[in-house]
């Protein structure tokens, strides 16, 4: 059973119909915020509510928020000129990572499409709080839907005063005394992996080469342009207008204590019902593969199942039983990462699949660091070639050990978590 918060309205509204949206209660949510709320209260209620960041990183949201705040206190005002003169007045910038590129992940798409004026009000009420008056979607450039739909929602938002210049200045419900200003532009990337890497994704936006920076500074303190930056995902900020709307103890209704809320998840692979569902954080894996999946193919057995994606790791089939939260996951040493589940039934050819994923490591590599740029080309040398795959275990550990501890950012540092994961369980 599904329980669908932040997908309560795919396939039920027109997603580029706004009377639809508010007809369900959108922008609800935005105008308690904006009229009744202090800033600071929506804030703690998002901190309360244990919303974690759903893209990976798993970063609590409110704390983000409350950080940029601290940081913008002591930016310079004016901005410096290394900043470009549409963005001078934004003390804070609010990002939307759209750029989807993990393997077997493909939620984010199906809320852009299906419903983006919630993912613009999660955007709108950030920046609210946050004081910020540019924000940017960096969409994934091979998601032509989701880029028309998110344009033409936008455009609607401008034209009913729900984004742009004296957002709610004139409704009577307001508290402001100055006008509420946030637009939001969107960025299409060009296919880079790596610029799902926040940081990559600041450089590309800039009109740079899409590599990571160091870290620290982080983008609380320095994002995009050097200013504090608010990062998520889509469906992170799809949650806010809920949360921001019902409280924190609403939302903890569901979930566990220490995971809290749903989570979309994305089922692919040899299952009978492939697709998005949302799930109460805590529900079983197994509930997920052989009730809403629909299970296996007639005479199949389960070989085993990669749950994070290529960055993640593979499972057992006598671990699936495992509790999809972060402190149940995290027992086994695994990740949910972006919400991605493949499922390989005794069909699939384990090997074939190790192979691709160093293949796709080595070739989306961005080459800024060393350990990332040979490490993941060495990985791919050694486990293309299948007959030497365990005649050279102790250099590929050594080469995954390297990598995780040297590498300059996140795709280098789980290059070799799912190939390792599969040495471990012996599942090759």
């Amino acid at each position: 059973m599904q329980t669908k918060v932040v997908s309560s309205n795919l396939g039920v509204v027109n997603p580029e119909s706004i009377d639809d949206y508010i007809a369900r209660g959108g922008y609800e949510a935005l105008r308690r915020v904006v009229g009744q709320i202090p800033p600071g209260e929506t804030i703690e209620r998002l901190k309360a509510s244990g919303l974690i960041g759903r893209g990976g990183a798993a970063f609590p949201t409110g704390i983000k928020r409350e950080l940029a705040i601290q940081a913008e206190i002591v930016q310079p005002w004016p901005a410096p000129p290394s900043v470009p003169e549409p963005y001078r007045r934004s003390s804070c910038f609010v990002i939307c990572n759209a750029d989807e590129s993990e393997t077997g992940t493909f939620k984010d798409r199906l809320l852009m499409e299906g419903d983006p004026f919630r993912v613009i009000e999660g955007m709108t009420i950030t920046a609210f709080v946050t004081c910020s008056t540019n924000g940017f979607v960096y969409l994934r450039g091979e998601y032509p839907i989701a880029y028309e739909r998110l344009s033409r929602a936008m455009d609607v938002a401008r034209s009913r005063g729900w984004l742009g210049p004296r957002i709610l200045r004139d409704d009577g419900s307001t508290l402001l005394t100055t006008s509420f200003d946030f637009d939001i532009e969107i960025r299409r990337g060009a296919g880079a992996y790596i610029c799902g890497e926040e940081t990559a994704l600041f450089e590309s936006i800039e009109g740079k080469r899409g590599e990571p920076r160091v870290k620290p500074p982080f983008p609380t303190d320095a994002g995009l342009f050097n200013r504090p930056t608010v990062i998520n995902n889509v469906e992170t900020f799809a949650n806010i207008p809920f949360i921001a709307l019902n409280g924190a103890d609403e939302y903890r209704r569901y979930g566990t204590a220490k995971s809290p809320g749903t989570r979309m998840v994305c089922v692919s692979g040899q299952v009978q019902r492939p697709g998005a569902y949302e799930i109460e954080m805590g529900t079983p894996l197994r509930h997920v593969i052989f009730d809403l999946a629909g299970g296996l193919r007639e005479g199949r057995t389960l070989q085993t199942v990669l749950i994070g994606g290529a960055a993640g790791v593979f499972l057992r089939p006598d671990e699936i039983d495992v509790p999809l939260a972060f402190e149940s996951l995290n027992a086994i040493g695994a990740t949910l990462g972006s919400g991605a589940i493949i499922v390989m039934d005794d069909t699939a050819d384990l090997n074939g699949v190790l192979v691709r994923i160093a293949r796709f490591f080595k070739d989306e590599s961005c080459g800024k660091c060393f350990p990332c740029q040979i490490g993941t080309q060495r990985q791919f040398e050694i486990v293309k070639d299948l007959r030497g795959f365990r005649n050279l275990e102790g250099l590929l550990r050594d080469l995954g050990a390297t990598m995780r501890d040297a590498s300059l950012c996140g795709l280098g540092q789980t290059a070799s978590s799912a190939i390792l994961s599969a040495l471990d369980k012996q599942l090759v």
